[in-house]
């Protein structure tokens, strides 16, 4: 280990090293002087955390379980070219990023074993290259995106823009054969079959050039009977990556890990970047998915909230609580909550303005007075100020 300390103290580029857990295992002054962070503040969280990268694109390059980090995990070394990374002072830097992977059998640690010395570097511009052994990543929670190994994708340039439409229906039925007739009725809902069966050929065929001209395979895509089902072994969508990690934190936070839960629900909150293909608001298509995605969205916020108070953190709790009430104001579960960890955390007056904006935003929008719970909380909090 203490070679792969040498190795990112001596580096003349920011350097840091990874461990097997996603967490930082070593920081240089190069890093400290490209980020702002001290050393104490990022050894022993996870990468994806500090470095939030995201591409040219605006994709984010940090999420779970990343490429790179798949990389490392085949001992293959990544190269992107070009990407953002975030400061401590908000501002974002123009980086390449190149690694070292090393090899387990060679540390002694009986503990966390250093995966990859990460380096970076400071540029101007550039253009990503691609990761090797690179999958599609369907980037679906916010604006829609695409990468492949750690390139985006600029599908904006694709000659058949319905291709993208089509892509991000298949999507929505990951992994389940979609049939021609819902296809052609989401894409072109006022034409007959036989005029929609053409289009829809035609639409189909210039997905599969698309997909092939950005190193995806033509079995990406498959044809089962009238149906047509886009392969979930070949793609990666942050949606269910989302799901994936909400189902772990909650199943830490039933065996009372409160810290393993948090750190599941924080990953899922970084990819929460929006609501589900936020730019097709209007589509029936992926209303109803919309809609199960930003439930379970809030129900993250609010378990995150609860595993904070549980660990007596009653200021990112009341944190957490603001950030689902910007979403959905009229949730009075959520304004209970937040009167009493505001209560919680020595500002009753700060409760008793809640319980105010609570009243006035159910009346305005819902026409209703609070719950009888809400009041007579409420009333506790006046009568103990």
């Amino acid at each position: 280990m203490n070679g792969i300390h040498d190795l990112v103290s001596f580096s003349s580029d920011a350097a840091l090293a990874i461990d097997d857990s996603h967490l930082v295992a070593a920081w240089n002054q190069g890093a400290e002087k490209l980020f702002g962070y001290a050393p104490h503040e990022v050894i022993g969280r996870r990468c994806a955390e500090v470095l939030q990268a995201v591409l040219p694109g605006g994709e984010p390059l940090c999420v779970p379980n990343c490429e790179i980090f798949r990389c490392f995990q085949h001992c293959l070394p990544c190269n992107v070219e070009s990407c953002r990374i975030r400061c401590k002072n908000g501002n974002w830097v123009t980086v390449n990023i190149s690694s070292l992977v090393t090899s387990k059998l060679n540390l002694r640690s009986r503990t966390a074993s250093v995966v990859a010395v990460v380096f970076l570097h400071e540029k101007e511009e550039g253009h990503v290259h691609a990761l090797p052994h690179g999958t599609l990543q369907v980037f679906t929670l916010g604006c829609f995106g695409l990468a492949v190994g750690g390139r985006s994708v600029a599908f904006d340039k694709w000659k058949r823009k319905q291709a993208v439409t089509l892509l991000k229906c298949l999507v929505t039925q990951v992994g389940h054969p979609v049939h021609r007739e819902r296809l052609i009725g989401f894409l072109w809902p006022n034409v007959d079959e036989r005029r929609g069966w053409d289009r829809l050929k035609v639409t189909m065929y210039h997905l599969r050039q698309e997909l092939c001209a950005i190193g995806m395979g033509k079995d990406v895509l498959k044809t089962v009977d009238d149906a047509y089902l886009l392969r979930r072994d070949a793609v990666r969508v942050d949606a269910e990556t989302f799901e994936n990690l909400l189902a772990e934190g909650w199943a830490q936070q039933h065996q009372q890990c409160w810290a393993e839960a948090l750190s599941c629900y924080t990953e899922a909150e970084h990819l929460y970047r929006g609501d589900y293909l936020e730019e097709d608001i209007y589509e029936d298509w992926c209303a109803e998915e919309r809609e199960r995605l930003r439930e379970l969205y809030l129900e993250l916020l609010a378990d995150m909230a609860q595993c904070y108070a549980l660990r007596d953190n009653y200021a990112e709790a009341v944190r957490v609580c603001r950030k689902a009430l910007v979403l959905e104001p009229c949730r009075e579960s959520v304004h209970q909550t937040l009167m009493e960890y505001l209560v919680h955390l020595g500002h009753p007056d700060q409760a008793v303005a809640q319980f105010q904006v609570c009243q006035h935003i159910l009346a305005e929008e819902l026409g209703v007075d609070p719950m009888p719970e809400t009041q007579t909380l409420y009333q506790q909090i006046l009568g103990e100020r």
